[in-house]
């Protein structure tokens, strides 16, 4: 008897930012091991294997509110990641949830930092940040609250980061 085939779920989010440039951006993302200085609600971030912002490095997450396979009541997700692409001429990277408490199975992500997008205030050029995924459907979760769960968090990301380069910029 042949198993029922469930289909990926991949969904791609964006924001556009006007005050900072996309290199200044993806500075910020290729920075792996420290992305819970701005992703949402993330305490935890640190690398536990390789270099920074190299193919290869593991890094731990905790602390983002996903519900979590021991039941959510305290929402301490956590996950292990691998980054397994880096390309500094596009601003492109990926990286695979390698272990992790929230359900995920065979997951990759890409983050893209597109140039322009913007209308330049700031001096900055302006940039869009793409941030896609492919998962095996969640257990618990709908596909349409985890695109948004991904937009949120992308959206609030990006201006945290945005505000710190500007307010940088200003001193």
């Amino acid at each position: 008897m042949e198993k029922a085939s469930v289909a990926k779920w991949e969904g791609k989010v964006s924001t556009t930012l006007t005050k900072a440039s996309a290199d200044q951006i993806w500075s910020l993302f290729i920075d792996f091991f420290n992305f819970h200085k701005w992703f949402p609600n993330m305490s935890i971030c640190y690398g536990v294997h390789g270099v920074n912002g190299e193919v290869g490095g593991v890094r731990y997450c905790a602390g983002f509110s996903l519900p979590n396979e021991d039941g959510g009541a305290e929402q301490n997700s956590w996950s292990k990641e691998r980054l397994v692409a880096v390309d500094r001429n596009e601003l492109s990277m990926s990286y695979e949830m390698v272990d992790c408490n929230v359900g995920f199975t065979s997951y990759l992500s890409t983050v893209k930092v597109v140039r322009g997008g913007g209308n330049g205030g700031g001096g900055g050029g302006g940039c869009v940040i793409e941030w896609s995924f492919d998962v095996n459907p969640v257990e618990g979760l709908t596909y349409e609250y985890l695109v948004q769960k991904y937009q949120d968090g992308l959206d609030q990301t990006a201006m945290k980061m945005e505000d710190a380069l500007v307010e940088k910029k200003a001193v």
